[in-house]
């Protein structure tokens, strides 16, 4: 088995380097290295959109779930989908049309601050690390699970493929690498799973009626199987999707807002096509693998139900079916933050954002070391509450209350991220209050929204100058609006 696993791993991380690295040079500059060139179609880039939603949490963890937890976890897929909608409807256009495609560069150009920018960057930095935590750790699960080697040569190996591919063209190379290895993963998990669902034969498969197993919920809930932290998650991921920094930066990758918004719609039928995957896993794996971790049960299925030679290939394929969907989640959120920290080190040029890129990884690695194994979907779900309680408000009130000002966003900021780490803490020390410690996003998510407008009406003095021109730009149909200046770039590096 170690054989064949070491060669899919080895096959889809090679293959990424290939493709990321042979991507056609269309870049004129720090903007179009950032945006990859703004030419990507809108079905290729919904493809990389869904490669980099469909993680370790979507391939592994969540099947886990529903193994474990029962049927009420089908619905965790969802709460992505959703978030596109309200991404589509609330922040896609006026976003496209201001001309950031960072959520620092947003909060400066809309507040008119460059320390909220600096503010703003430091909780970029850690939605995202949390993120890519999450997705080293599930490489170590694969590593140390299917080969008894040690978990940090999974770590380095995903972290190393993506910086190759990220120097190499910044989003253009990530967008290539990830939107070939969606199609690869899909392909994998499906047939893989068509394979393990013919061989079951006539033998009973459990339906996952119900809850298997109530629990304990995890970190930020993932777990719950009641009604109310079922909804509570899917609410947290619809609000968190939408200021998630891989997400944010996508809103410029294609030619024009009409491109953008055909992004978005791409995105949701690919996502709908692959949530065939977790209940299938998830029923097969509550038949035959039942008793295992909720990242390890999909990886152990292949050789459970079919021992031998056949069961190994499968297990081959698994990992490099779950290696492709780390490797374009991480490469994505590394160039994502690797962006906006970027833009704090030096405003624009390549250099800088290798360097930035390089900082990300020197601090992500270190923490996944300290950090212990965790669990890939309440990692997840941990970045999307934090989105939700801070970039969310930002997002929905930068765009249509024109009386924000930068002390009602840092107050927003302070709070919601605050009252998030708080909650999680008292979690994680045994501190138990119900639903506010288990989904922080429930308190969160209101007394940020509530901070920043309070705060707001209490600073009108803090309102920029010319608001009610952001604000017409923001919302004027695009045919009528100038063309943007990309404010993320260096002077020379801006183009419309």
């Amino acid at each position: 088995m170690t054989v064949a696993v070491l060669t899919g791993i080895a096959f889809v991380l090679v293959l990424g380097v290939m493709v990321g690295a042979a991507r056609p040079r269309r870049s004129r500059g720090a903007a179009d290295f950032h945006v990859a060139a703004r030419m990507v179609p809108p079905w290729w880039n919904g493809a990389a959109i869904t490669s980099e939603f469909t993680s370790a949490a979507s391939c592994l963890g969540i099947a886990g779930l529903i193994a474990t937890r029962g049927g009420p976890m089908v619905w965790y897929p969802a709460g992505a989908a959703a978030g596109f909608v309200v991404f589509l409807a609330l922040v896609v256009a006026p976003l496209r049309r201001s001309g950031t495609y960072t959520l620092p560069d947003f909060a400066e150009w809309r507040l008119r601050s460059a320390v909220l920018r600096r503010f703003t960057t430091c909780f970029v930095l850690l939605v995202g690390l949390t993120l890519m935590v999450a997705q080293f750790h599930a490489a170590g699960v694969v590593v140390r699970l299917l080969t008894g080697l040690p978990p940090w040569l999974g770590w380095t190996a995903v972290a190393g493929a993506a910086l190759i591919v990220a120097f190499a063209g910044g989003l253009g190379s990530v967008t290539s690498v990830q939107a070939s290895q969606f199609w690869l993963k899909l392909a994998v998990f499906l047939g893989v799973g068509a394979v393990c669902w013919w061989m079951s034969g006539t033998r009973p498969v459990i339906w996952f009626e119900g809850a298997y197993r109530a629990g304990a919920p995890e970190l930020a809930g993932a777990g719950d199987t009641s009604l109310p932290g079922v909804l509570t998650v899917l609410l947290t991921c619809a609000l968190g999707t939408m200021g998630l920094p891989q997400v944010i930066v996508r809103v410029y990758t294609n030619r024009d807002g009409n491109g953008a918004r055909r992004s978005i719609v791409a995105t949701q039928v690919m996502l709908a096509v692959f949530c065939v995957v977790p209940p299938l896993y998830g029923v097969l794996g509550r038949a035959h693998a039942s008793g295992a971790a909720t990242d390890e049960i999909v990886l152990l299925l292949p050789a459970r139900m079919l021992p031998g030679t056949v069961g190994e290939v499968l297990t081959g394929l698994l990992a490099a079916g779950a290696f492709a969907a780390l490797l374009a989640t991480a490469g994505g959120v590394l160039v994502a933050v690797g962006g906006a920290v970027s833009s704090c080190l030096r405003r624009g040029g390549v250099a800088s954002f290798r360097v930035a890129v390089v900082l990300v990884l020197l601090i992500a690695l270190p923490v996944t070391a300290v950090t212990g194994p965790c669990a890939s979907v309440p990692l997840v779900l941990l970045a999307f509450s934090l989105s939700a309680a801070t970039f969310c408000p930002l997002l929905v009130l930068g765009i249509w209350w024109r009386r924000l000002t930068d002390a009602g966003v840092a107050a927003g900021f302070a709070v919601g991220g605050g009252v998030t780490t708080a909650l999680v803490i008292a979690d994680q020390a045994g501190v138990k209050m119900g639903a506010l410690t288990s989904h922080p996003a429930a308190l969160a998510v209101p007394v940020a929204f509530a901070a920043m407008v309070m705060t707001s009406l209490v600073t009108p003095g803090r309102v920029p100058r010319g608001v009610g021109r952001m604000m017409a730009k923001m919302h004027l149909p695009e045919p009528l609006a100038s063309p943007p200046t990309y404010r993320s770039s260096a002077p020379e590096d801006r183009s419309s």
